[in-house]
């Protein structure tokens, strides 16, 4: 097992290692005592893992309730929250219980949510069972929900207490959801390691995630609230929000993530602000994992969502750029020479 601390105002460890859903009572007994938690989960993943986490919580003294919702992106929304605010009220969950999130980055982020708002805040836990939550959303405190106007427009930063990533649960997963993680694997490399993009696809994962996680891990101690330098980690995310958004979400977010990197770091090559070849490198990778990088929407359609962007101000908006394989940086533009920006 390998630890990650992250020293935010609430400093916590990111565990990383196989079979640790095996001990879950074991890793969180040092920071939760046996009480009250709520196991919130989704469909699919509760059908998995759900039970055996209860078991073992149950056995170590925890009184576990469970509230399970549909899986999707659509249930990522302020229904979802209240109908899990109620589930607390009804467990009787008190400031010094807690709740657990397991599942992928929906879960996490709308127990996230949650759990900054219930009571004013009460303590929670990340068991992410999917690559990209394990090496992105888990990680950070930010949490939140949809609107009909974008992604992720309402929410709080809330850390976890720990966040506990069995690389096991990867092996359950269908190549599409896995590749989306690699997707967002690739961002950190583009943004921040070289070497680590260029390992991706034959280094161990369990090693890829500990990479991943520990650049993460010391942009966010640098930039807690999203002033600055955290915005390095939406790199590829502006226009791949507007991807998802226009593809109805049938392209999951990992994917259209993966599409956002291509689509900015061609306009940047175009404009001189990158190197040449940095975009081939990248489809070059994301082909090579069965990942289609056709984009079909016009540089107006993704202007146009990219508006309700949360990196907007005014008439500005900051992007992510790629000057090189391992080094991105920040520039803002004018919203209204954006479309031109993109070019497509």
């Amino acid at each position: 097992m390998n630890t990650i601390n992250v020293k935010t105002s609430k400093p916590y460890e990111v565990r990383v290692g196989k079979g640790l859903l095996k001990n879950i009572a074991r890793e969180i007994s040092d920071i939760k005592k046996p009480g009250k938690c709520i196991l919130i989960s989704d469909d699919t993943v509760f059908s998995l893992y759900g039970e055996a986490v209860k078991t073992a919580l149950g056995e170590a003294g925890y009184t576990v309730y469970e509230t399970v919702f549909p899986h999707g992106e659509e249930s990522k929304n302020m229904e979802t929250v209240l109908s899990l605010l109620t589930a607390c009220f009804e467990a009787g969950l008190t400031r010094s219980d807690f709740a657990i999130a397991l599942g992928g980055g929906i879960v996490g982020d709308v127990c996230g949510f949650v759990s900054s708002i219930y009571l004013r805040g009460i303590d929670f836990i990340q068991i992410p069972t999917t690559l990209l939550a394990a090496i992105d959303s888990s990680v950070g405190g930010k949490t939140g929900v949809n609107t009909d106007y974008g992604k992720n427009l309402i929410g709080a930063f809330h850390q976890p207490v720990r966040v506990i990533c069995d690389t096991d649960t990867f092996s359950t997963l269908p190549y599409e959801i896995y590749t989306a993680g690699i997707c967002e694997a690739l961002k950190y490399g583009v943004i921040r390691d070289k070497d680590l993009f260029y390992a991706i696809g034959n280094a161990d994962i369990e090693d890829i995630v500990f990479r991943c996680v520990g650049i993460k891990a010391d942009i966010v101690e640098n930039d807690e609230f999203d002033h600055g330098e955290r915005q390095l980690l939406n790199f590829g995310h502006t226009f791949g929000h507007s991807i998802e958004a226009l593809s109805d979400f049938k392209i999951s977010h990992g994917h259209a993530v993966g599409l956002g990197m291509i689509v900015i770091t061609r306009a940047c090559e175009k404009a001189g602000l990158c190197e040449s070849g940095v975009c081939a490198e990248i489809e070059k990778a994301l082909n090579a994992f069965e990942i289609d990088t056709n984009i079909t929407y016009s540089a107006k359609e993704l202007e146009s969502y990219a508006m309700s962007d949360k990196k907007r101000k005014g008439n500005k908006i900051t992007l992510v750029i790629p000057e090189k394989l391992g080094k991105c940086v920040l520039h803002t533009i004018s919203t209204d020479d954006l479309e031109e920006f993109i070019g497509l």
